[in-house]
């Protein structure tokens, strides 16, 4: 039975990293000694070591340990062998050129479907979906394919906002971007407000966090999610 936690970031205002998520975070992995991290995203260049050291410090605080994919000699077999799997933040377009370099999409599909605990921030919530083509992020590399994981039945935009009625901006909303992608796709989309998450158990997908999350499917008006609502499919 999949065993997902998807957020739509690693931090928000006035947060520490992964703050918000914590209480969530020791009941999800409690029966976990071990994460296995994959830094592959690399939010601001960050080099893998340096990311992992940085969420190695913070699980500590819970008692788990981190290692990251690196690390090991075969990444493959790292997954394979994973008590539990943490897929952090940072550029999607370079986590997935990444992933497929190394050919470990099969390998982490099979293992998320075999009820390992994943766990997504940003990019690695991104890839939940069946495509990447709804990221915020910027194209600095170019992968194979757009295609991901596709352990929940829609796309994920991360970081999703509302537009600011007192910003003088006139430019393209997250929500015109949706659009402009569901003129030529026709799969659903979830715009995660920062500090949401989805829970994932087996088929039964809850929404989390204090917001709303905004529904997009081709052809229709968007709908507005409640908190603690289950996405009916």
């Amino acid at each position: 039975m999949k065993k997902l936690l998807i957020a739509s970031t690693s931090t928000i205002h006035a947060s520490t990293y992964l703050e918000y998520l914590m209480p969530i975070l020791k009941g999800f992995f409690k029966n976990t000694e071990e994460i296995l991290f994959i830094p592959y995203a690399r939010p601001s260049g960050l080099s893998y070591t340096e990311y992992t050291k940085k969420v190695n410090k913070i699980f500590a605080k819970i008692g788990v340990r981190v290692r990251g994919i690196h690390e090991f000699d075969s990444p493959s077999v790292a997954i394979t062998n994973a008590q539990a799997i943490f897929v952090g933040g940072g550029n999607t377009f370079v986590l997935v050129k990444e992933l497929q370099d190394q050919n470990l999409f099969k390998v982490l599909k099979e293992k998320i479907a075999a009820g390992t605990p994943y766990l997504g921030t940003s990019a690695g919530s991104n890839i939940c979906g069946f495509t990447m083509q709804t990221t915020n992020d910027m194209p600095i590399v170019f992968p194979k394919s757009y295609q991901t994981l596709g352990v929940v039945p829609f796309n994920i935009n991360a970081h999703y906002l509302d537009p600011d009625p007192n910003s003088t901006h006139r430019g393209e909303t997250r929500e015109t971007r949706i659009k402009e992608f569901h003129s030529f796709n026709d799969i659903p989309v979830l715009g995660l407000r920062e500090g949401s998450w989805l829970e994932v158990n087996g088929k039964e997908i809850f929404l989390r966090g204090e917001l709303q999350a905004r529904w997009f499917e081709q052809n229709k008006s968007p709908v507005e999610l409640n908190s603690n609502s289950k996405l009916v499919f």
